[in-house]
Formats: C-alpha cells, sequence, structure tokens
C-alpha cells in the first residue's frame, strides 16, 4: 500500500513536530514514539503506512535459533512487507538484544521496504549501515532478537514507543524521531499540517526579520490578516 501523491506532496515539506502539533490541536497527545532515533544522520523524511511487527518478552521454549525457521518468524514477516511500507516493530523498549541484523534489513532494502522503526535495537550495525535501509532505533547490541525477545506476529496492532500503531497507519520520520498519523486521519492531518508549515515559514521570516513574538505565534488577528495577504502573494 502506497502513500496516495496528493498526501506525499501535502506532507513531504512537514517536519514531525509540526504533526505532533496538528494532532494536539485534534486532541492526540500521545503520538511520538520513545527512542526512535535515525541511525545516520543525513537520513531522508520518509512517509509509509505502518507494516507491525510484534515482540513479547522470551519464553525459553520458543526465543530459540530453531524459531526463525518457523512460518511465524521475521523471516515471514519480511516477505509479506509491500513496497513502500514503513516496518513498525514493537520490541518492548528492550535494548539488550538485537531485532533485525544486517541480511534481515538488505532483504527489506532489496524488497523496497521504505524504513524500520523500531523501540528496540539492530544488530550487526556495520553491515545494516552498508545495506542502506532507513532504520530508527535506540542503538545496538549484540545478541540476537531470541535472547530476550519472543517474536509472534505481524500486521496486528501495537505499542511501539509507547503509542498505539495499527497496520497502514500512516508513518512519518525525520530527524525527530518518528511519528504516528491514524489511518482515519491522513487526509485531514496533511492539509492542516501543510497550511500550519506554511504559516510558520512566515513567522520565522517575521522573527528573522525582528518581530517579537507576542500575537505573532501563534497570530493575533492583525498579524493573521498580514499572514493571508503574504500567502495571497505567493500564489
Amino acid at each position: 500500500m502506497t502513500v496516495d501523491p496528493k498526501i506525499a506532496a501535502a506532507l513531504y515539506g512537514v517536519s514531525t513536530g509540526t504533526i505532533t502539533t496538528v494532532l494536539l490541536k485534534k486532541g492526540l497527545r500521545n503520538v511520538w514514539m520513545r527512542g526512535t532515533r535515525p541511525i545516520r544522520s543525513g537520513q531522508p523524511r520518509l512517509l509509509g503506512h505502518a507494516f507491525t511487527l510484534r515482540f513479547v518478552p522470551a519464553r525459553e521454549d520458543l526465543a530459540t535459533p530453531a524459531s526463525w525457521s518457523s512460518p511465524i518468524s521475521t523471516r515471514s514477516a519480511i516477505e509479506a512487507m509491500p513496497v513502500g511500507c514503513i516496518a513498525v516493530a514493537d520490541a518492548m523498549g528492550v535494548t539488550d538484544a538485537g531485532i533485525f541484523g544486517d541480511i534481515l534489513c538488505a532483504r527489506m532494502a532489496k524488497k523496497g521496504v521504505a524504513g524500520l522503526v523500531t523501540d528496540g535495537v539492530m544488530r550487526d550495525m556495520h553491515g545494516v549501515l552498508g545495506t542502506g535501509l532507513p532504520v530508527w532505533c535506540q542503538g545496538t547490541a549484540a545478541p540476537a532478537s531470541v535472547a530476550a525477545l519472543t517474536f509472534v506476529n505481524w500486521q496486528e496492532p501495537l505499542g511501539c514507543g509507547g503509542v498505539a500503531v495499527f497496520p497502514d497507519d500512516l508513518i512519518m520520520v525525520d530527524d525527530d524521531g518518528a511519528v504516528v498519523i491514524p489511518k482515519a486521519m491522513i487526509e485531514e492531518v496533511a492539509a492542516v499540517a501543510a497550511e500550519q508549515e506554511q504559516m510558520e515559514e512566515w513567522i520565522m521570516g517575521e522573527v528573522e526579520a525582528g518581530a517579537s513574538l507576542p500575537g505573532l505565534y501563534p497570530p493575533n488577528a492583525e498579524n493573521k490578516a498580514r499572514y493571508d495577504a503574504w500567502k495571497a502573494g505567493q500564489k
């Protein structure tokens, strides 16, 4: 499921910070996934529908190297990922076992997966970086996932970084981390966010010109009228 081109055009110029503000105004406070940091600087801002993967605490009879060949495995989940999705893995914030390594990330990159977001960590970091797959995570650890986690399923609701994520929600990632836009709100948020970003561009220009903040950010009626006139001149 690829992102609608009109939605992508509206949101690619918008930051995750703007998205959290827009969603806050709509009553959603918990949309930024804790512990989701880019593994390298310069990763692009990305949009993609969520493909979810869920881990639970390790149970010794299930969390074994043999589980990697099970029909319910991260390997099988990766094969089900559509082009353009962003994989969102609930690792419960565990940081002493890497959920994916270089081979799995290479396969994801080959399949056209846009990126990976997790509140856990990666292993084989040098190789993961070499795959070119954009990743947002908490860092790195040498042990394999089964040292601390059991993989149980994909494409079901989960919690990542303390945030509820449902399959096909829209995920946005940039230097500030990962944000979820609920599927039912995508079009509405895209329209409002693009307007918010344009207004903040104008406000920044005013600040750089020496304007004070009261009545400007947020704008009062006078400044809103000035902004509307500026916006009309941009068309």
